[in-house]
């Protein structure tokens, strides 16, 4: 979004041939894709029966890929911090900083024939399942024709722009079938990697002059096209443009001319203001609101984690719903998540029995306590707790104190939670924060900032770098019943 390359010369019959194969691209993916009817153009009903000897195999391969186990959606519902560069990182450094970054998402160019990387030596499914696995967001960016009037275009002697003709109709018919040629190709390049249909897809346009009307109803009218066909495809249709210009072109269109164009459900609005959040000047308030913004808010910098520097962008997501997590229903019921837990003891003063049955629910889901959970401090449940106490390296003893509940809240897939996380870890995080008296955070399981506070007291207790990030070191500690 930021690193160039030296221009190449500007083409000539480049584009006419670019056109040809993209629509004859348009027309066998529409007689390929199953139960489904691509929508009429005069290029696909040029293209006629070329097409057909391939379909037996094109099917039965998007069978077979369709039986896959697929990736999560991405970015889906996510509200946090992002970055972005030219080349996919090293499996190294993804993991350095998703151990010690702040960010949750990151882009990467998976497509486009104008991309300044087009090199992705370390793009590859495997990459993409593996850091959607780990608990990445990954923003797939596709730069593919741009404007007319962008001067640092093409870059390269196959590179072409968007034709700025209006066509005698006036409506840039030529831009069109370039969207959607564009879109084929984008939504191929997205399902060769594995992304997963209904994941947001970025076309990048670079800023442009936006007051060259050719130039910018072009652009427009390639960006429409675009939308339709990326849809059509089954992604969610995003675009990444300077908020001055094509942002800009897009929240003119909402406003003075609804309806007329077929618009992104999600904007990625460049605007270096140094403000983590998803606002600009150059457009209303109102628009893609809730969910639908991003805001690339700081250009290229080097930024080190974990002992690994990469030159990035900087990024706030509101995307979708934001933060979710799905509610939690444990042993039929059973209340967990409180803000302290009391230390358990025999004897005559019964313990509140909504904490024990805490404890058993837990001791339940285990396997170590099998019997009615009734909020009783009995013999069966101490001995269902001193086999827990024995399994993970605590002493054995009839109470069960404060560092057996930070612990036995903290077990489990040790995965790294950062502000944008949610799910069942964020919850296991929640109750264990309390445990240890680092908080009185409300289990929700979504990792907000007042999560990320509790996180910063625990570490600064236990002598960690207060990043504000649950990594490895913090989950150690937790499951060891550190406090």
């Amino acid at each position: 979004m930021r690193l160039t390359v030296p221009s190449a010369p500007r083409l000539t019959a480049r584009l006419k041939t670019g056109l040809t194969a993209g629509l004859a691209t348009l027309a066998l993916t529409a007689g390929l894709l199953a139960g489904t009817t691509a929508p009429a153009t005069s290029a696909t009903a040029s293209v006629g029966t070329s097409v057909g000897t391939s379909v037996g195999t094109s099917v039965g391969t998007a069978a077979k890929q369709a039986a896959r186990k697929q990736n999560v959606v991405t970015p889906g519902d996510f509200t946090g911090y992002g970055f972005d560069q030219c080349v996919a990182p090293t499996q190294k450094a993804m993991d350095a900083w998703l151990e010690h970054s702040p960010f949750l998402a990151a882009g990467i160019y998976i497509s486009g024939d104008s991309r300044a990387c087009r090199s992705q030596p370390n793009l590859s499914p495997t990459w993409i399942s593996t850091q959607l696995a780990k608990g990445w967001r990954l923003l797939p960016i596709a730069l593919g024709p741009q404007a007319s009037c962008q001067p640092r275009f093409p870059r390269y002697s196959d590179d072409f722009k968007i034709n700025p003709t209006p066509g005698a109709d006036k409506t840039y018919a030529a831009a069109r079938a370039q969207g959607m040629a564009e879109a084929d190709k984008n939504a191929g390049d997205a399902r060769s990697y594995g992304i997963s249909p209904t994941s947001t897809i970025w076309y990048d346009l670079e800023g442009f002059d936006h007051a060259n009307t050719n130039c910018r109803e072009s652009a427009l009218a390639f960006v429409s096209a675009w939308v339709e066909r990326i849809e059509y495809h089954g992604y969610v249709s995003g675009l990444y443009s300077s908020a001055s210009s094509g942002i800009k072109m897009l929240d003119d269109a909402r406003v003075s001319r609804p309806g007329q164009f077929s618009l992104p459900k999600q904007i990625w609005i460049a605007r270096w203001d140094g403000l983590a959040n998803t606002s600009t000047s150059y457009i209303g308030e109102d628009g893609w609101r809730p969910g639908g913004r991003m805001k690339q808010y700081r250009g290229g910098h080097n930024e080190t984690w974990g002992g690994v520097t990469i030159n990035i962008d900087s990024n706030y997501l509101e995307l979708g719903r934001g933060g979710v997590a799905d509610g939690e229903s444990r042993c039929g019921g059973v209340r967990t998540s409180y803000q302290k837990y009391p230390v358990l003891k025999p004897g005559k003063v019964r313990p509140k029995a909504g904490k024990v049955m805490a404890l058993q629910c837990a001791l339940a889901e285990q396997g170590l306590y099998t019997y009615k959970i009734n909020g009783r401090y009995t013999k069966r449940t101490r001995a269902a707790a001193n086999v827990w106490q024995a399994a993970h390296g605590f002493t054995v003893s009839p109470k069960f104190r404060k560092a057996h509940w930070i612990g036995l809240h903290a077990q489990g897939e040790p995965t790294v939670l950062k502000v944008g996380s949610a799910g069942s870890a964020v919850y296991r995080l929640q109750r264990s924060l309390n445990a240890a008296g680092a908080g009185k955070v409300k289990a929700t399981g979504v990792f907000d900032l007042t999560t990320e506070a509790a996180v910063k007291k625990y570490q600064s207790r236990i002598r960690a770098t207060q990043s504000g990030i649950a990594n490895s070191t913090v989950w150690t500690r937790l499951q060891q019943g550190r406090f």
